[in-house]
């Protein structure tokens, strides 16, 4: 199964300050062991919500919201996207991380991702057929 572990944004990390060689370097090693083991597919950290932006849909129209975003608890900061065999093992991979957030309290959210044979029957071959083909076309982008 693949998990998403969310690192949920702070007032520092909302704020722009960047992590020190400490934590950079216990980040680095942790991250070298979770690709060792054939767990991490990706991870990224994620710039303060003052430089995104939203798309929001209401009543079939579309508004473009400027960041920053209230509610730093609400925002991300980074996030790993794992193969595990469980969420037993991926809550095991998490509690080993280094502390993401020095000096504030700190949370990892782990979050199942859906597989295609989670949509079950509204995934009809076709739909399969086409994710394959997209899953097959974003891997050829990567090798060139």
């Amino acid at each position: 199964m693949r998990v998403m572990v969310i690192v949920k944004a702070t007032k520092n990390s909302e704020a722009g300050e960047m992590p020190d060689e400490a934590l950079l370097t216990a980040m680095g090693q942790y991250n070298e062991e979770l690709v060792k083991a054939g767990v991490m597919l990706a991870g990224e950290g994620l710039h303060p919500s003052a430089r995104g932006k939203r798309v929001v849909f209401s009543g079939g129209k579309k508004a473009v919201v400027d960041g920053p975003f209230a509610e730093t608890k609400e925002l991300i900061a980074g996030f790993w996207i794992w193969q595990v065999e469980s969420m037993d093992e991926a809550l095991e991979w998490a509690r080993r991380c280094p502390d993401p957030m020095p000096g504030e309290e700190s949370v990892l959210e782990l979050r199942p991702v859906f597989d295609p044979a989670d949509f079950g029957e509204v995934m009809t071959p076709e739909l399969r057929a086409q994710e394959d083909r997209l899953r097959d076309e974003i891997e050829r982008q990567k090798k060139s």
